[in-house]
Parts: C-alpha cells; sequence; structure tokens
C-alpha cells in the first residue's frame, strides 16, 4: 500500500479528498490512565485538590478533539456533528478509563479527532493528580472501531 500523505517527491501533503462523496463516519476510541490506589481513592471521591478530574478531562478530551487539525499536520479540519468524552473510575486499573466517540458527515475519517480527545484527556487526568501520584502511566490509547467511509467499517478483534 502507497502512503497518500507522501508526493512522488517525498514530501508530506494533504491528501486531496474533493472528490471523495460525504458520508456518515463514526470513530470510538479508548485509554486509560493507571495509578497509585491512593491517589484512585481521592479521584473517585472526588476529593483532588485542583478539581472534579473526571468531569475536567470530558471536557478538556472535547476541545482537543476539535482542535485535532491544528495539532496534527496533515489532518483535514472537520465540522464535527458530535464528540462525546466519559471519563470512569475504574478499581481494577486501578485508575481512569476514557472513551471517546467522535462523528461527522464528511469526505474523511474522524479517528484522529477521537484519539486526540482520549490523549488530551489522558493528559489532563495526569496534570490534575501528579501532585499526588508522579507514577501514573498513561496506556492503551487505541482505535476500537470505524463506521463509515469508503473503506467500510472496522472493529478492534475484527481485523
Amino acid at each position: 500500500m502507497r502512503l497518500n500523505h507522501v508526493d512522488e517527491a517525498g514530501r508530506a501533503r494533504m491528501v486531496d479528498v474533493s472528490a471523495k462523496p460525504l458520508s456518515r463516519r463514526t470513530a470510538v476510541a479508548e485509554g486509560a490512565v493507571r495509578m497509585s490506589h491512593e491517589a484512585y481513592e481521592l479521584v473517585s471521591r472526588n476529593a483532588i485538590a485542583k478539581g472534579d478530574v473526571l468531569r475536567i478531562a470530558e471536557v478538556a478530551g472535547v476541545m482537543g478533539g476539535k482542535r485535532t487539525s491544528d495539532l496534527i499536520p496533515l489532518c483535514h479540519p472537520l465540522g464535527l456533528d458530535a464528540i462525546i468524552v466519559e471519563c470512569s473510575a475504574e478499581p481494577t486499573l486501578p485508575g481512569v478509563r476514557i472513551i471517546a466517540t467522535a462523528s461527522v458527515t464528511g469526505r474523511t475519517g474522524i479517528e484522529m479527532e477521537a484519539l486526540t480527545a482520549i490523549a488530551v484527556a489522558s493528559l489532563t487526568v495526569y496534570d490534575m493528580v501528579k501532585a499526588v501520584d508522579r507514577t501514573m502511566v498513561i496506556e492503551n490509547i487505541r482505535l476500537l472501531e470505524k463506521l463509515g467511509g469508503t473503506r467500510g467499517d472496522w472493529r478492534r478483534g475484527e481485523e
């Protein structure tokens, strides 16, 4: 498969998607921030001094997803139809699990917006909790599924 973000001379370029038809596209991504039991207890009880970690990380994730084309050089700016970021305290980690669902009716995929939302939400959790636990690990940022587009649907585990 030839990479379409590089021209014949090897220069990076934004792909021209003008000939592609509009279609409904959705992407779901996930990630996690693993932390100490002590930090998890504070997050789950909403007792972190900086504020409500889960809700602030959700808002930060939405903001990050909306700014993806400003952060990733060759991404197309998209008029998102929706982006939902859900953060939950997960005792089995222990830590915070984050899910982002992004959708658009457009000519190019929405995967990067969902993944960027996860990255920004994860970094926000880290920033808000680092005074309590500097050993936290941001992990498993990955695409779970993408629906729509010319290449069709894809789900992790079905590849």
